[in-house]
């Protein structure tokens, strides 16, 4: 039987870790997670490098800005190698690039020329979807696939099973498709909405949850809310409570 490996990505609980970057690593270990996914590392860096010696959280994944005018991607990526990061995920290409074929596989890419630096450094870069990845067609396919085709082959997706649904696909469909390229899941539910603060504690939603976890067995699962009207720190507690008893 797999062992599932769970994560959870902080920028669910960004206010914390703005506040209170230490505690909310300790609350994140005392609920029993042992990986987490980076939000804002290199902002954090020293604060980070301390909480995670402390409580024996492993940096298995972190977001951060890799394509784009603003981007430094050299630079995250050796802060990245320092932190013994393994994947470095680029959270977010901007819709505008995801209307053209074209222009899809020019952001793929844009992603692979980072891929190649980061190889020397021993990191792998992964993408996250959002919805516009997905809502057009093109000839049967959703844009992320177009991506994916276009993608060198040690660049992996990190399939936001939320947004994916959201656009309109099926991200058990996605999975099948996808297949290996997809390492990393963020598990999240709720509405079918982009209301961000709609979302829930994963099980309490209507996303297909059980179904995308045993579509992928060996991705590792990220928990994530962008955003909840109520205590993030106790959205998470649930949503590992649920994957703990489900994800058979």
């Amino acid at each position: 039987m797999t062992e599932h490996v769970y994560s959870v990505q902080l920028y669910t609980l960004r206010d914390g870790i703005k506040t209170d970057l230490p505690g909310t690593l300790e609350r994140v270990a005392a609920m029993g997670f042992e990986n987490v996914e980076l939000w804002r590392f290199e902002q954090y860096r020293d604060e980070y490098r301390h909480a995670l010696a402390e409580t024996g959280l492993r940096p298995l994944s972190a977001h951060a800005g890799l394509v784009g005018d603003d981007a430094d991607a050299s630079a995250v990526v050796r802060a990245a190698a320092e932190f013994g990061i393994g994947t470095l995920v680029e959270p977010r290409i901007g819709a505008e690039r995801w209307t053209t074929r074209g222009d899809i596989e020019a952001a793929a890419a844009d992603l692979n020329a980072v891929a190649r630096r980061a190889r020397d450094e021993g990191v792998t870069i992964g993408y996250h979807n959002h919805d516009h990845a997905v809502r057009q067609d093109f000839d049967g396919r959703t844009g992320l696939e177009v991506f994916a085709e276009a993608l060198d082959d040690d660049v992996v997706l990190e399939l936001d099973t939320f947004w994916a649904e959201v656009g309109g696909a099926s991200a058990v469909q996605l999975i099948s498709r996808l297949g290996t390229r997809v390492q990393f899941l963020h598990v999240k539910d709720g509405p079918y909405t982009t209301t961000l603060t709609e979302q829930q504690p994963v099980g309490q939603g209507a996303m297909p949850v059980t179904d995308i976890l045993r579509g992928a067995p060996e991705a590792v699962r990220i928990v994530e809310l962008d955003d909840y009207a109520g205590d993030p720190f106790e959205a998470v507690r649930q949503s590992l409570r649920h994957l703990l008893e489900t994800d058979r």
